[in-house]
């Protein structure tokens, strides 16, 4: 059977206008700017306005995507969005954005991998593509997490934010230099405690116990979250590695999910990496999980600092606990 290869034809990104600082978080919680600087990076946040939702974020970066490809969404096969906080349980928010798109009646379904939901759904697109099933495809990671966030809770409000990312996979043709070389994914469910958002499933379903208690806030146990990501994250970039004969000086740039600058650096030492070659835009994002990996490599394509040809690192730990790397050649 002929393999395809995949390439990054666009990408596009978009954070809402309003913009949460630490200096608001300490008018409403027990906090203040250096210690949420000191322990995550993070000075400010983008929170999405009341009316819009996760696919009309998800929208203006596709868009942006397209436009960058040279491409309509009537090219579209397939669209992928990866998200965790969706307009409502169904229809999926893929098919939402389809018809806000004007994409015709092309394949679309979510992604539930919470901050690793890029990875995952770039590594479907690849499988779509080198099989030769597709050849235009959409991922998008869009997230409106602040309205899953109890802003009583110090160790979680200071965290996340809003935004959304989005890529056009397309088949390479012969004579283009861009490819995806390998995908590699992990889950492990025995540690799935870690990173919950309690209500809202067949287990808890929504009743007023679920709001006395505050289950329909996410609950994380922050400093095993910390140890799990290191790792997952720095097995997962080993494994990329190793499978491509590569060793990291040969990687242009890493792209890690953004969730806490003190991860970051433990990744980029455990490679010796220099963080100059770490893509890092948590402190004006904050974490926007299945969105952060996009959305940093977006911003990093356009400022300039990654180019075409270049062999970029793409790497996340989520909720499951889902982690995964993509090496690729830009």
């Amino acid at each position: 059977m002929t393999q395809f290869r995949s390439r990054i034809a666009g990408t596009g990104s978009f954070l809402p206008e309003k913009i949460l600082t630490n200096a608001d978080l300490e008018k409403i919680v027990e906090t203040n700017d250096q210690w949420i600087v000191e322990r995550t990076g993070i000075k400010s946040r983008h929170i999405a306005a009341d009316g819009v939702n996760t696919s009309d974020l998800a929208l203006e970066a596709a868009k942006r995507a397209l436009e960058v490809a040279q491409l309509t969404p009537k090219d579209l096969d397939m669209i992928l969005v990866a998200t965790v906080s969706g307009d409502q349980p169904m229809p999926n928010t893929a098919c939402i954005l389809q018809h806000k798109l004007g994409a015709g009646q092309c394949m679309a379904v979510d992604i539930s991998a919470a901050c690793t939901g890029f990875v995952y759904g770039l590594t479907i697109a690849d499988q779509f593509i080198r099989t030769g099933t597709y050849k235009n495809i959409l991922v998008v990671g869009a997230e409106v997490l602040h309205r899953y966030i109890n802003y009583k809770d110090r160790g979680t409000c200071i965290l996340f934010g809003d935004g959304a990312g989005a890529a056009i996979i397309t088949r390479a043709k012969e004579d283009e230099d861009s490819k995806v070389y390998s995908t590699h994914l992990h889950a492990d469910g025995s540690i799935s405690d870690l990173f919950v958002l309690p209500a809202g499933g067949s287990a808890i379903p929504f009743s007023a116990r679920v709001l006395e208690e505050g289950l329909h806030y996410v609950q994380m146990k922050g400093r095993e979250i910390f140890k799990h990501a290191v790792r997952t994250m720095s097995h997962a970039c080993d494994e990329a590695l190793t499978h491509n004969n590569m060793t990291p000086d040969q990687v242009s740039w890493v792209i890690p999910h953004q969730a806490n600058l003190r991860i970051i650096e433990a990744v980029a030492k455990h490679f010796k990496i220099p963080m100059d070659k770490v893509v890092v835009e948590i402190e004006d994002t904050a974490n926007t999980s299945a969105a952060t990996v996009i959305i940093a490599l977006d911003r990093a394509i356009r400022d300039g600092r990654i180019q075409r040809g270049q062999n970029l690192l793409l790497t996340a730990f989520g909720a499951g606990i889902t982690s995964g790397s993509v090496l690729l050649r830009y």
